[in-house]
């Protein structure tokens, strides 16, 4: 079984109540491969929440909060359900800070992209899933 971020799922999930949808990801739910899940509202977050950058191993969002726990909490979550449906594989939304895997906003919130991973993507690596994003498909 895959994750897969459930923006790609076109679920309206993402920091602007949108969605990144993705017909791949879309199939591969509808046919039971996958499943999707958002770290971010796992963590506590709302829909719509501010935006948040990776800076300096702290999540600020845009107003200069501090909402790194939010983001922990949403990872350690969605490691739970992989583990729990023994997920060897996730595909996820490139740039989140979140499920950003390779590529990261640089966290000052002025668009620029670094490379780096979101809080999830790496702690999905770390407990051995492999990551992939809508990119790879």
């Amino acid at each position: 079984m895959i994750i897969v971020s459930a923006c790609l799922a076109g679920i309206k999930c993402t920091y602007d109540s949108g969605d990144n949808a993705n017909q791949k990801v879309i199939e591969m739910i509808k046919k039971g491969f996958a499943i999707p899940v958002c770290p971010e509202q796992l963590g506590g977050l709302p829909t719509p929440r501010i935006p948040a950058e990776i800076s300096e191993n702290k999540i600020i969002n845009k107003n200069g909060e501090d909402v790194s726990n939010y983001f922990k909490k949403g990872a350690k979550e969605t490691l739970r359900i992989a583990e729990l449906i023994d997920c060897k594989k996730a595909i996820l939304k490139q740039c989140s800070p979140s499920c950003g895997y390779g590529k990261i906003y640089d966290g000052t919130h002025t668009g620029k992209i670094i490379n780096g991973l979101g809080i999830t993507a790496k702690l999905l690596e770390e407990n051995g899933i492999k990551i992939i994003t809508e990119e790879d498909l």
